[in-house]
């Protein structure tokens, strides 16, 4: 037997299997199709002159503002996790289809705010719950498998996009909305099992006291925020501007999905020799080079590493950070998350309106959005420099 299960009965390796189960295909309805499934239809919805640029930022514009409002409350809804999620996912397959049931602008915004409140609060909820269920196993680096599903999700909605271009974006939401309702049937179906496990949870209600250093992990996940904004959001759009073909640019957004989860199983692999926080901040270094390789190069090649650069650690510096906050506050971890996750959710807000004042400017030929690159990959640089000092100083293991 592997040493990694010595002491673990056969019901804990059908529990890990669960809980990885449940939280991957979570995280693939709430994050990859309800948070950003928006992300590869826009290219298409252009192309059918459903959407103009503007409508395209308002509409990413306000799920990043009902991200944050989710996140701020998040911690609050946490103590019920099974309900608290399955409600959001549920919720988030019924918003997807409708996207493609309206043509009102407005009903689009409405929709996407939700999705983004939704999004939020399943994530804070899968998480909380996922991560102390599987340290509670004795398998913490098994996280790995549950935030690939964003990764997954991402690839798969990418992909479905990809594939059925044809059919339409009103036909692609709906599908998605499909997509994503079969999976919520089936993390309905695995859960009630480990509703009933016995398991040491903590008391959602017992007041949080914030532990010292929080502060500046806080402050480095929303910079990590800040930071994968642009290339996340406007890479499908940079590739098409290199080649105005949806056979082509379209497989940015699954390249960036597929890299996504696979980097959460090598994340947790390398967890195993290599410090929490030093697997956060390799990945701020690697996405702030995901950052600048678009405007070194507008090649197709450049925006393809760019893909795997940012695709291939934000949901590794996602499942770094919220392990660390259940490191750090093992009794209740889920305030903490949800201030990071707010974090986050301010730093995304930044990213285009930081793009604003700077759109006017050229320097050395870089545009507003270019400007903005650049401040994100020196800020990635520092909190990376904060990080690697902060785990120096603690000499904590990885695991």
């Amino acid at each position: 037997m592997d040493s990694r299960y010595e002491g673990l009965g056969p019901s804990a390796h059908l529990e890990v299997r669960r809980v990885c189960a449940v939280g991957a295909m979570g995280l693939a309805v709430a994050m990859g199709i309800g948070r950003f499934a928006f992300t590869p239809l826009l290219p298409l919805m252009q192309r059918e002159n459903l959407l103009d640029s503007n409508d395209g930022a308002w509409l990413a514009a306000i799920n990043y503002v009902g991200y944050l409002l989710g996140s701020l409350v998040a911690a609050r809804l946490a103590g019920r996790p099974r309900r608290l999620v399955l409600s959001c996912l549920f919720a988030t397959a019924i918003v997807t289809c409708a996207a493609g049931l309206t043509q009102s602008f407005l009903n689009l915004l409405l929709l996407r705010a939700a999705a983004g409140i939704l999004s939020a609060w399943a994530l804070v909820g899968i998480s909380s719950w996922s991560v102390s269920e599987l340290i509670r196993s004795g398998r913490a680096e098994a996280s790995g498998w549950v935030f690939a599903g964003v990764g997954a999700g991402i690839a798969a909605a990418g992909t479905l996009v990809w594939a059925g271009g044809k059919a339409g974006s009103a036909a692609l939401w709906v599908a998605l909305g499909g997509l994503a309702l079969t999976l919520v049937l089936a993390v309905q179906r695995l859960w009630p099992a480990l509703a009933a496990m016995p398991a040491a949870r903590a008391s959602s209600t017992a007041p949080f006291r914030a532990p010292r250093g929080s502060a500046g992990l806080v402050f480095c996940y929303g910079s990590f925020g800040f930071g994968y904004i642009l290339p996340a959001t406007y890479l499908p759009s940079l590739a098409r501007n290199v080649v105005d073909d949806p056979r082509l640019f379209g497989l940015a957004w699954p390249a960036f999905g597929l890299a996504a989860a696979a980097s959460t199983l090598l994340a947790g692999l390398a967890l195993r020799r290599f410090r929490l926080l030093d697997v956060w901040a390799s990945c701020h270094l690697l996405m702030a080079a995901g950052c600048v390789l678009p405007l070194i190069s507008r090649s197709g090649e450049a925006i393809a590493a760019s893909a795997l650069l940012v695709g291939g650690t934000f949901m590794v510096a996602t499942m770094t950070g919220l392990q660390q906050a259940r490191r750090i506050c093992a009794q209740n971890p889920a305030p903490l998350m949800g201030r990071m996750t707010a974090a986050f959710a301010l730093g995304q807000i930044a990213g285009p309106l930081v793009t604003l004042p700077l759109a006017r400017l050229t320097i050395h030929r870089w545009s507003g959005i270019e400007l903005t690159l650049i401040i994100a990959f020196a800020l990635l640089c520092a909190t990376a420099f904060w990080l690697y000092r902060t785990s120096a100083a603690s000499g904590q293991p990885g695991r």
